[in-house]
């Protein structure tokens, strides 16, 4: 099902023997357009401090309900390794939390989580909370230096100047992901600050050529005059399949869910 960050913005996050807190917003990676966290502040109960929730703990989530199910205990959260949630999130914290869950890197795969489309858990892989073999020294000291950086705050991205061919046609307004594959298949773009009397139009982030995260800009090849007479998008409808064929064939491209991965369905 496809629906907007912004539809999981204050859920309720529910552990399996309490509430831990609400979503604030959600990490996601710069390569695959992937939700990797959930950034949840957790209130009163760890004084106001911010964790991270993986969807390979989400046993489901209920938009009418607003409630997101994780597979945790409030005490495994609690003792996680801390994350300093308004610092950039290196891949050595990444791997920290990783590993203290028995969660795999989702990262140099052949998959968008790594060897599957789904954050999945393989019958091979250690149960939450219980932390794997250490690694070797020389493993621990490439790690070390492995301070690459590759999460993007939904905040912080919200707000960012879309360029099209031909100039801008507007700033991002929102996201919206496929809860199941947890993947981010379009940015809401909000025109009206181009276009005078303007709407809201779908951008599939496979048909971003380029960000600079640095510059608060992103690319796209798509024309100002085609973005301008796309069919229109209503974010109080259910975005359909129907609509999504549409959107497609107008542009003249391809839809990620022809392309074979079961993910992309």
């Amino acid at each position: 099902m496809l629906r907007s960050i912004e539809s999981l913005k204050g859920s309720a996050v529910a552990a399996r023997d309490g509430v831990l807190g609400s979503v604030d917003e959600v990490y996601f990676d710069d390569e695959a357009w992937g939700v990797r966290y959930l950034v949840v502040d957790t209130g009163n109960w760890l004084n106001g401090h911010r964790v991270l929730i993986s969807p390979y703990s989400v046993k489901h989530t209920d938009p009418g309900a607003s409630t997101v199910s994780v597979d945790l205990t409030r005490e495994q959260v609690k003792n996680s390794p801390g994350i300093n949630t308004q610092q950039p999130v290196s891949r050595q914290h990444e791997q920290d939390y990783l590993r203290y869950y028995g969660y795999p890197e989702y990262w140099g795969g052949r998959d968008s989580w790594g060897m599957g489309g789904f954050p999945m858990l393989g019958p091979m892989q250690i149960g939450p909370g219980i932390e794997p073999e250490s690694l070797e020294p020389d493993e621990l000291e490439a790690d070390a230096l492995s301070q690459d950086v590759h999460l993007r705050s939904s905040e912080a991205v919200t707000g960012y100047h879309i360029e099209a061919r031909d100039g801008s046609i507007g700033h991002v307004s929102g996201f919206i992901f496929d809860d199941e594959s947890w993947i981010i298949r379009y940015l809401t773009v909000d025109t009206r600050n181009w276009w005078p009397g303007g709407k809201t139009v779908l951008l599939a982030t496979e048909w971003v050529d380029t960000v600079d995260w640095f510059g608060s800009s992103i690319v796209t090849d798509l024309t100002r005059e085609a973005i301008k007479k796309c069919p229109d998008y209503d974010d109080l409808v259910p975005l359909s399949r129907t609509y999504e064929t549409a959107l497609h064939t107008f542009h003249s491209k391809d839809g990620y869910w022809t392309k074979g991965n079961r993910a992309s369905r």
